[in-house]
C-alpha cells in the first residue's frame, strides 16, 4: 500500500518533472522539412507512356488509376503485363523551395524507400543511386537547389534485367536458385537484387517485380541538429523490479557540437540530463536512463497474459538554454528470452520463449505482404487482419524473410494488440552472392532495420532467413559435393559474420536466430548448417506433407517449435469472382490451373480431401466448382486444426524423447491475391473456415481429442495464469438425431496453469458399447471441459469415430435460417432437422464476418452474429445468405 504521504510526493516529483521538461523554450527555429509526396509524372523509357502518377505509389498501380492497363489481378494479367518490369521507368517532380529552406546549412533530399534501383537527378545533376529496397536514402541537396522551379527527377531500371546483369556478372560459380519452378510463371534471379524477394513470384503470389517511390519523399534542412530517430529499449537490471532505457539518438549535425540530452519518463518519476557531443555529420549517440526504484513499472505482455501499457519519452537536446531537438516517443517494458536448455529424459534441447521469466507457448501463423503493391496496404487493411489475427486468439506471428520488413503501422497495431512478432530478415529459399558491394549494403539494410524496430516491444526474436540453413543441409539446390564447403562458407559470412553480429551490436535485448528452420544452439554446434535441421529434439521445425492423412496425428514431427505447417485451399467464390470470367468457373479450368504455383497443389488438395469425404460431383459444372471451393476449406480448416491440436496437447509431455512444443505458427495467415494458398484469410479480408477453426484450437482453454490404439484420449490444455479444476464431458450422437444418445463425465482433475493434462481415457469399443445404439458408423462425439460448478470452458469440439465419407446415416438437414437485425449488428437464427457437419454462412461479396462459421450443429436451432464492415440491411443480407453443410455437396 501507498501510504497518503508517499502518494503526494509522487504527484509533486511529478510535477516538478514535467515542469522541468515543458518549461525549456521551444526549439529554435532551425529545422524545416518539406515534403514532396503528391502527384508527380510518369514516363516509360521512350515516352510512349506518360502520366501523372501519386507518390508514394508504384508503377502498375498508377497505370491502372489512369486506366491504361486492367486489374493486374484480373485472369491472366501478371503474365500479361510483365512488360512493365521489362522497361525503365522515371518519375519527376517539380517544386519551389523557399529562400529559408535554401539557404540553411544543410539541405538533405531524404527517400523513405526506393523500389528499388535508381538515379537521383536535381535539376540536371545527379544526386545519389539506391540499390536497396529496404533502406532509407539521403543526399545533401543544398547546392543544387535554386530559385523557382526545382525539377527533381528518379530514374528506375529494370528490376528483372538489372538481378539478370547482377548474376552474369558473378561467373566464378553459381547462386541458385536460378529461376523459380515454372508453375510460379515468374522471373529469374531474384537473389541478385536486394528487393522483396517474392515479387518476382512465389508458390502463392504472383510475379509482379514492382518500380516506385514505395514510401515518402521530402527535404530536411537544418542549421545546427537534426534528430534523425530516437530508438529507446529497457533493459531489466534486477528481477524486473530494477529497469534502465537504452535510449540511441540518430543526429545529423552541422557542425561538432557539446550541448546537453535530457531524458524523462514522467509517469515513472524518472529523468536524466546527459553531457553530450555531435560529431560533424551523422551519428549514433547512446545514453542509459535509470528507472526510479520507487516507480513501480507495468509490464507489458503478449495477448492473452495481461496488458499492454505503455510510457512516454521526451527526449531534449539543448546548448546553453536554448532548445535544439524534441521528441516523444512510446516505451514499453518487458523482458525475452529463448530457452535452450537440456531436458530430463530427452536428448536435445528445449527451445521455447520466456517473457517477463514466463513460458508463453506461442500461437499464431506466418504474415507474407498483403499486396503485390505496397502503396495499396492501407492502414485499414492492416488493422483489419491484424485484428482479424488477434480475435482468432493468436498471440504471435512471424514475418516472413521473403516479403518486406513491414511499415511502422504494423508493428505498433503489434504493441497494441499484444501480438508477438518473430522477424526475419528478407533472404529466403536462395544461396545469395557475398561480394562486397552486396555484403555493404546488406549491412546498412540490417543497420536501418534494427533501430527503426527494435523500440516495438512485439519484436521478440530476429532469424536471419527463411530456409536457407535446410536448403544448404538437405541439397535443395544439387550443389555438388566438392562445392558445398563455398556455399557454407558464403553463408556464415552473410548471416553470422554480418548479420548476426551487426544485430547483436545493435540490440542486446533479444534473441537472433540464424535461420528458421534450424537446430538454435545445435547449429551453431555444427558450425551453423546442421546435418538435419528439421530435427524434433532441437529448435523450430517446418513441416509438410500433402499425401499423407492428415487426421493421423503420427504423421507429424513432435517438435520443440513448429513455425511453418499447412495445407492449401480455394477461397470462396465471392473472392474469386472479381478476377474472373463465367468460362474459369471450373476446377479443371486454365484460370484454375494459372492461379495454382504449388506444382500439383489442385490435385493434392482433392486427394487429401477424398480421404475423408465424397467428392463433389454435381451435374452443373458450376456447382461443381463452387462446392470443390467449399470443400478444399473444409479439408484444410480439419488438417490445420488436427495438427495444431497435436501441438497445443505436446507443451507438457515427452513421448520417445520428443515433445514439450512451446509454438504453433501455421503457414500463412494472409493472402496477396486472389488464389488457392495455405491462408486463413482471403485476399480482401474474408476468413476462411480455417481462421474461424483458429479461433476455437487457439482458445486459452481447450479440449483436445485423439485416439491411440483404439483407445480414446482428451486432454485439457490451458494457456491460463491460473490452475483449473476440470472434467470432460462427451455426448455421443448419432448422424441422423440431434438429441445424445448418451452423455459421459469424468471425474474432476487438477489442470495447471499452462499446461496439458489428460483428463479423458477409454476404450472406445467399450464408450459405444455403453451407449446402446452406436456404432463407428453411426455415432459421433461431442465434447466439452466443465469446472465443478458445471459452467463449460473454453469450446466444445468434437471427435469423428469414421470418415465423413463412410458415415452412416449422415443426410440432407435441410437448414433454414432467419436474419434479424439488433442494435449491435445482425442475428442469423438457424434450424436443422439433423445432425449437420461443417455449416457454413456465406453473405457473398458484403464484407464483415459471422461470430462463427464452418461448425458442427449438434441442436435444433443455433444463432450466429454478423457484423458487417460496411453499412448494411436486414433485407440484403436475407437476401445473399447461402447455407451449405457437407451433405449439400454430395
Amino acid at each position: 500500500m501507498v501510504s497518503l504521504g508517499q502518494l503526494l510526493l509522487r504527484v509533486v516529483l511529478l510535477l516538478v518533472l514535467i515542469g522541468a521538461v515543458s518549461g525549456l523554450p521551444p526549439p529554435v527555429d532551425q529545422h524545416r522539412t518539406q515534403s514532396l509526396d503528391g502527384k508527380w509524372r510518369l514516363s516509360n523509357s521512350n515516352g510512349s507512356v506518360q502520366l501523372p502518377a501519386p507518390v508514394p505509389g508504384c508503377v502498375h498501380s498508377a497505370l491502372q488509376q489512369q486506366g491504361f492497363i486492367q486489374d493486374p489481378y484480373f485472369r491472366f494479367n501478371d503474365v500479361s503485363y510483365r512488360w512493365i518490369s521489362l522497361d525503365n521507368w522515371t518519375y519527376v517532380t517539380t517544386f519551389s523551395a523557399s529562400a529559408q529552406l535554401r539557404t540553411k546549412q544543410q539541405v538533405v533530399l531524404v527517400l523513405e524507400g526506393v523500389d528499388t534501383v535508381a538515379s537521383v537527378w536535381l535539376n540536371g545533376g545527379i544526386v545519389g543511386s539506391t540499390e536497396n529496397m529496404f533502406l532509407r536514402y539521403e543526399f545533401p541537396v543544398r547546392d543544387f537547389l535554386k530559385d523557382g522551379d526545382n525539377v527533381l527527377k528518379v530514374v528506375l531500371l529494370s528490376p528483372v534485367l538489372y538481378a539478370s546483369e547482377r548474376r552474369n556478372a558473378h561467373s566464378t560459380y553459381r547462386v541458385p536458385p536460378e529461376c523459380p519452378p515454372d508453375v510460379q510463371k515468374g522471373e529469374c534471379h531474384v537473389n541478385f537484387i536486394r528487393k522483396e524477394q517474392s515479387s518476382f513470384s512465389w508458390d502463392w503470389g504472383p510475379a509482379f517485380p514492382t518500380m516506385g517511390l514505395w514510401k515518402g519523399v521530402r527535404l530536411e534542412a537544418f542549421d545546427v541538429l537534426r534528430l534523425i530517430q530516437v530508438s529507446a529499449v529497457p533493459l531489466c537490471v534486477e528481477r524486473l523490479s530494477q529497469w534502465r532505457v537504452q535510449v540511441e539518438l540518430l543526429v545529423a549535425a552541422a557542425q561538432t557540437l557539446t550541448g546537453q540530452v535530457t531524458l524523462a519518463v514522467p509517469e515513472l518519476l524518472s529523468q536524466q540530463t546527459f553531457q553530450a557531443q555531435f560529431p560533424l555529420g551523422t551519428s549514433k549517440t547512446s545514453f542509459s536512463l535509470s528507472i526510479n526504484t520507487s516507480s513501480q513499472v507495468k509490464l507489458w505482455w503478449p495477448r492473452g497474459h495481461g496488458e499492454q501499457p505503455s510510457y512516454q519519452l521526451t527526449v531534449t537536446g539543448s546548448q546553453d538554454g536554448s532548445v535544439l531537438m524534441t521528441s516523444e516517443s512510446k516505451v514499453y517494458f518487458r523482458t525475452v528470452e529463448l530457452v535452450q536448455e537440456p531436458i530430463d529424459d530427452s536428448p536435445g534441447l528445449s527451445f521455447y520463449f520466456r517473457i517477463n521469466a514466463k513460458p508463453v507457448f506461442l500461437k499464431g501463423s506466418n504474415w507474407i505482404p498483403a499486396h503485390s503493391f505496397q502503396d495499396q496496404v492501407t492502414p485499414a487493411v492492416l488493422r483489419n487482419l491484424l485484428q482479424s489475427a488477434a480475435d482468432a486468439n493468436m498471440n504471435a506471428l512471424r514475418v516472413w524473410g521473403g516479403g518486406v520488413y513491414e511499415q511502422d503501422l504494423f508493428y505498433s497495431l503489434c504493441d497494441e494488440l499484444g501480438i508477438l512478432v518473430w522477424q526475419d530478415f528478407m533472404f529466403a529459399c536462395a544461396m545469395y552472392p557475398t561480394e562486397g558491394d552486396f555484403l555493404h549494403a546488406v549491412r546498412e539494410e540490417v543497420v536501418q532495420q534494427v533501430r527503426r524496430l527494435k523500440s516495438h516491444p512485439s519484436i521478440i526474436v530476429w532469424s536471419g532467413n527463411n530456409e536457407n540453413e535446410a536448403a544448404l543441409a538437405t541439397d535443395w539446390f544439387h550443389i555438388p559435393v566438392s562445392q558445398r564447403p563455398t556455399y557454407q562458407k558464403d553463408y556464415v559470412t552473410l548471416y553470422v559474420n554480418n548479420i548476426k553480429a551487426i544485430v547483436q551490436e545493435e540490440d542486446q535485448s533479444r534473441p537472433f536466430l540464424v535461420s528458421s528452420p534450424t537446430n538454435g544452439a545445435e547449429s551453431e554446434q555444427e558450425g551453423w548448417v546442421a546435418a538435419n535441421p528439421y530435427d524434433p529434439h532441437y529448435g523450430d521445425t517446418h513441416f509438410y506433407s500433402y499425401t499423407t492423412d492428415c487426421w493421423d496425428w503420427r504423421t507429424f514431427p513432435r517438435s520443440r517449435f513448429a513455425s511453418e505447417y499447412g495445407f492449401q485451399s480455394w477461397p470462396s467464390f465471392s473472392t474469386l469472382r472479381p478476377v474472373s470470367v463465367s468460362e474459369d468457373w471450373s476446377y479443371a479450368s486454365n484460370f484454375s490451373s494459372h492461379r495454382q504455383h504449388h506444382s500439383d497443389g489442385n490435385q493434392q488438395m482433392l486427394l487429401q480431401a477424398g480421404l475423408h469425404f465424397h467428392l463433389p460431383n454435381s451435374s452443373d459444372p458450376f456447382k461443381r466448382f463452387t462446392d470443390a471451393l467449399y470443400l478444399t476449406q473444409v479439408m484444410q480448416a480439419q488438417c490445420v486444426k488436427a495438427q495444431t491440436e497435436f501441438y497445443r496437447r505436446s507443451q507438457s509431455e515427452i513421448i520417445e524423447g520428443k515433445g514439450h512444443t512451446m509454438g504453433a505458427l501455421y503457414w500463412q495467415l494472409n493472402d496477396i491475391w486472389q488464389a488457392p494458398s495455405w491462408s486463413s484469410i482471403e485476399f480482401g479480408g474474408k476468413w476462411k473456415m480455417l481462421h474461424y477453426f483458429a479461433q476455437n484450437f487457439f482458445a486459452p482453454v481447450l479440449p483436445v481429442s485423439f485416439e491411440d490404439d483404439g483407445v480414446l484420449l482428451i486432454y485439457a490444455v490451458s494457456d491460463l495464469d491460473r490452475d483449473l479444476t476440470l472434467r470432460a464431458v462427451v455426448s455421443a450422437y448419432m448422424w441422423t438425431d440431434l438429441d445424445p444418445v448418451c452423455t459421459l463425465r469424468s471425474e474432476l482433475l487438477l489442470v495447471p496453469g499452462g499446461s496439458a493434462v489428460a483428463i479423458f481415457k477409454e476404450p472406445v469399443a467399450t464408450l459405444l458399447a455403453g451407449c446402446g445404439r452406436c456404432t463407428r458408423l453411426t455415432c459421433l462425439l461431442t465434447f466439452h471441459l466443465e469446472d465443478g460448478g458445471g459452467s463449460q470452458q473454453g469450446p466444445s469440439n468434437h471427435h469423428f469415430l469414421c470418415s465423413p465419407k463412410d458415415a452412416r446415416g449422415l443426410q440432407r438437414p435441410n437448414i433454414t435460417a432467419r436474419v434479424e437485425e439488433q442494435k449491435t449488428g445482425y442475428t442469423v437464427t438457424l434450424h436443422s432437422s439433423c445432425v449437420a457437419p461443417f455449416v457454413w454462412l456465406d453473405v457473398a461479396n458484403i464484407p464483415g464476418r459471422f461470430s462463427s462459421n464452418g461448425f458442427l450443429m449438434v441442436s435444433r436451432t443455433r444463432t450466429v452474429t454478423f457484423n458487417a464492415w460496411t453499412p448494411s440491411s436486414r433485407a440484403e443480407l436475407a437476401a445473399a445468405l447461402t447455407i451449405t453443410s457437407l451433405t449439400d455437396v454430395y
